[in-house]
Formats: C-alpha cells, structure tokens, sequence
C-alpha cells in the first residue's frame, strides 16, 4: 500500500477509488433520508435498523470514517503538490485560461465540506454516539416513538443551519461536477464509454446535492 501511495499515479488512483466509495455511501445516505420527506415511518424503520446493526456500526463505520479521512488528507496532499508544481507556469500564464474554476479550487470546496461535514457530526452522529453508549439508549425510541424523524426534523428549524446545508451542498455539487470525472479518468476510464460517464457524473453531481437541498428546505418550511 505505501509503495503505491508513493507515486504520483497511485495516489491519484488510491484517491480516486475513495472518491468512489464516498460516492456509493452519499447515495446510500441521500436514498433513507429522502425517505424522510416521503415515508416517514419506513424512514424511521431503516435509520434504526442502520443504527443498531452490528455490521453496519462496527464494520461499515469505521470503513466510512476511514475513508473519509484518507480522501480529504489525500485530497489535500495532492492539491497542495499540484499547486507547487504549477506555480511556475500560473506567473507566466493566465490559471483561468488552462484550466476550469472547479479545477483550480477543489482545495476550497474541499474545505467547505469538511466543514460541513463537522457540523453534520455535532448534528446527527455525536449525539447518535451518546443516547446509545453514554446514556446506554439502544432502543432508538422518544415518547414511545422511533426518534429518528423527531430529530432531523428538529434540526431543520433553525433557517441558519438550513442556510449552512444548503450553501455547503452547493460547495458538494462544484466538487462533484470536477470530482467524478477527475477519478474516471485516474483509474483510466477513458474509452467509448466516456460521454456516458460523463453525463452520468453531471447528474449525479447535480443531483444528489439539489436532492439534499430538497430535503433540508422540505423540513424547514413543512414542520
């Protein structure tokens, strides 16, 4: 692994294949809590089962958790490199005209997510982390009910959190629209499937972010 990591196209194909994953778990996450504004019951019902399951809180989380550090760390190492590596050709040509602004400013998006992703944490998952093992809660209930919905609806009340959700996803969708394309090309897709995926990646990077959007705004002004 170290040895792969130490070339400039394993760590673009390492960083690519986290991208992948991120990608598959962000649809994952988008398909239950769409369930929220349209099945509230089924939502409350699949949320406490991914939130209790054994696999699922001791195999898969601590995958995700992994993979998301790796990606921005990875992330971050490689744009500061690029950078460094462009400096000499940005003092003697335009940026703006080699290369798109997503391009030039995933280290910015990047960052705008990470904070995001912080805030969501403090939301959902520190407080997930102690109703059931500081507490010792595991039935998942509130009032006799499953408390899942009661807490996501809660937390879109506030218009400056929903504010913070929406303009972050917008940061997700930027990223994305760059993102997905750059980690096709990293594992070599570039073939006669090539305008397919990269039409596929459009919507996908628009589409799970406006999907979020919908859900945040849904919240705020239905409850």
């Amino acid at each position: 692994m170290s040895g792969i990591l130490n070339s400039s196209i394993g760590r673009k194909f390492a960083m690519a294949l986290s991208a992948f994953f991120l990608m598959v778990f962000l649809l994952q996450h988008f398909s239950i809590n769409i369930l929220s504004v349209f099945i509230p019951d089924t939502f409350n019902v699949v949320s406490h089962f991914m939130g209790t399951n054994p696999l699922v809180q001791y195999g898969l989380q601590p995958v995700l958790i992994f993979g998301v550090i790796f990606h921005f760390v990875m992330g971050f190492a490689l744009e500061i490199k690029n950078r460094k590596a462009r400096q000499v050709s940005y003092a003697k040509n335009n940026g703006g005209a080699n290369s798109a602004w997503m391009s030039r400013n995933m280290i910015w998006s990047g960052l705008a997510i990470l904070s995001f992703i912080v805030l969501h944490f403090i939301d959902f998952w520190i407080p997930e982390i102690n109703t059931k093992y500081i507490l010792g809660d595991m039935t998942g209930m509130h009032n006799g009910e499953f408390r899942y919905y009661h807490e996501l609806v809660e937390k879109f009340h506030d218009p400056l959190r929903v504010g913070a959700y929406v303009i972050a996803f917008v940061f997700l969708a930027l990223h994305l629209l760059h993102g997905f394309n750059s980690a096709f090309q990293s594992v070599g897709a570039n073939n006669k499937y090539t305008k397919g995926l990269k039409r596929f990646s459009k919507i996908y990077a628009i589409g799970i972010p406006l999907g979020f959007i919908f859900i945040a705004l849904f919240h705020h002004f239905n409850h």
